[in-house]
């Protein structure tokens, strides 16, 4: 999804439950549990994105800052030009369910979940 939002010209966000152990982020910009993060390469410098973790270096508000984000943390991305992008599931007995990419609405995260932050205009399901 990184790379797709990326060589079509967007920029992609990710959404992150920052109450999540293990998870590093500057405390001064979570809002009701949750952080926004841009990834382009603009703003996030030796961007690192395995099975285990996100991990980079921003700024926010001018001063730098080494970001950890594990991916059970990691709650959804999207690109900020057209709102469209993916939100993830981490439900275990999902795990070995194979259903071609779709979240089911059990499984996605509760739109009011992120009803407070500035992703919620952002986010959308797609099937």
């Amino acid at each position: 999804m990184h790379e797709w939002m990326t060589d079509n010209g967007n920029t992609p966000h990710i959404v992150v439950n920052a109450l999540v152990d293990g998870v590093t982020v500057p405390p001064e910009h979570v809002k009701d549990g949750i952080i926004i993060l841009n990834i382009s390469a603009s703003a996030a410098h030796n961007l690192k994105m395995t099975n285990d973790a996100v991990s980079f270096r921003a700024r926010f508000g001018g001063v730098p800052f080494d970001v950890w984000s594990p991916m059970r943390s990691v709650l959804g991305i999207y690109a900020r030009e057209t709102g469209q992008g993916m939100i993830f599931s981490h439900d275990t007995e999902m795990a070995g369910d194979s259903n071609d990419g779709e979240v089911s609405s059990e499984s996605a995260v509760e739109e009011d979940d992120l009803e407070s932050t500035r992703a919620r205009s952002h986010l959308r399901v797609i099937k």
